[in-house]
């Protein structure tokens, strides 16, 4: 099977995050940036499938040189080729474009399986996936906890309100993963090394994508207020309805 896993990075969560000077970005200098965690669920489940049913992963990043070492970590895990996409992508349809242009020009048009994490820790909003899939003209599933395939069809298992939802679809297909799909396996040495020597295709990509959207500016959330202490039930009840408003 021909597997697509597309690979984000993301400022660690323990970074503390500063807003540069323009509001249109983070300050990276001395930012720790790691393979973002829904993605690793992505790489983990292409390689149980390759494991099961043959063929190869490929990771599709669209970034800058930086993006290398995060790839590498992706060999690491297992996965057979790596492609970094160098793209001025200014929203997420501009990154969504770039994927597809690059995922149908590597396998020659589109591959079995294209699997992404749910969202990206650092923006959460979630598009690149299901405007992927629409490009690529192939059914997307989001929220996996569950996936299973006998090469030709697929069974899921996604989250929603209240409970689960099963969809049966046949492939080719795009789905997103959801924490509780896997547990990520730690590449040991061996795959440390190999990593190391697997090369990289760097492509450069001029985009004709549309901007959709325009990231107005960064801001931190407001600093939490000093909290009070209340002699009483009465007392919190009164705070609640004419100063909080809540009730």
């Amino acid at each position: 099977m021909n597997i697509a896993v597309c690979l984000n990075q993301v400022p660690d969560t323990t970074t503390r995050i500063k807003i540069a000077a323009d509001a249109q970005r983070i300050e990276t200098g001395g930012v720790n940036f790691v393979v973002n965690p829904y993605d690793e669920y992505a790489i983990e489940e292409a390689l149980k499938v390759r494991e099961k049913h043959g063929g190869t992963v490929t990771i599709f990043s669209v970034g800058d040189d930086s993006f290398q070492a995060n790839l590498r970590k992706a060999f690491a895990m297992g996965a057979d080729k790596a492609v970094l996409i160098k793209a001025d992508a200014k929203d997420s349809f501009g990154v969504a474009t770039a994927l597809a242009d690059a995922i149908k020009s590597s396998f020659g048009g589109v591959p079995d399986l294209v699997l992404l994490g749910k969202e990206s820790t650092d923006f959460n909003d979630a598009q690149v996936g299901p405007m992927l899939a629409e490009l690529l003209d192939i059914p997307a599933v989001t929220v996996v906890v569950k996936f299973e395939t006998d090469g030709t069809s697929a069974t899921l298992e996604r989250e929603i309100e209240g409970g689960k939802e099963l969809i049966e679809t046949t492939l080719p297909l795009l789905f997103t993963a959801q924490k509780g799909l896997n547990t990520p396996r730690v590449a040991n040495m061996k795959g440390i090394m190999e990593a190391k020597k697997k090369p990289i295709d760097v492509k450069e990509v001029a985009l004709n994508a549309s901007i959709r959207s325009t990231l107005v500016r960064l801001e931190k959330p407001p600093e939490k207020q000093a909290g009070k202490i209340l002699p009483s039930a009465a007392a919190l009840a009164q705070a609640l309805h004419s100063e909080a408003k809540v009730i």
